[in-house]
């Protein structure tokens, strides 16, 4: 059944992920389980840590790759005003 549980966590969302997460920790804060139950909460957690890093990392990536290709319509308002020799130092 392990397995079972395993698999239908990769496929999670981030927003779901998070929410599972976000369970797992207030349970392991609440205490009050038996030091296996702590430790397979323990586990969960870190895989959904695992998952919802993995989402982020992979939007990081996206954004990155279209800053790249829109290049400078990407900039930002207040570098459009100051421009590329405007140094007021």
């Amino acid at each position: 059944m392990p397995n079972n549980r395993e698999k239908s966590t990769k496929q999670l969302s981030f927003e779901d992920a998070y929410t599972r997460l976000e369970e797992t920790v207030r349970a392991l804060e609440a205490g009050g389980t038996t030091l296996e139950e702590a430790t397979r909460l323990f586990e969960e957690g870190m895989r959904l840590a695992r998952i919802c890093h993995q989402h982020l990392s992979a939007a990081e990536l996206k954004i990155s790759h279209l800053q790249r290709s829109f290049g400078e319509q990407m900039v930002l308002p207040d570098q459009e005003e100051s421009g590329p020799g405007d140094d007021q130092s």
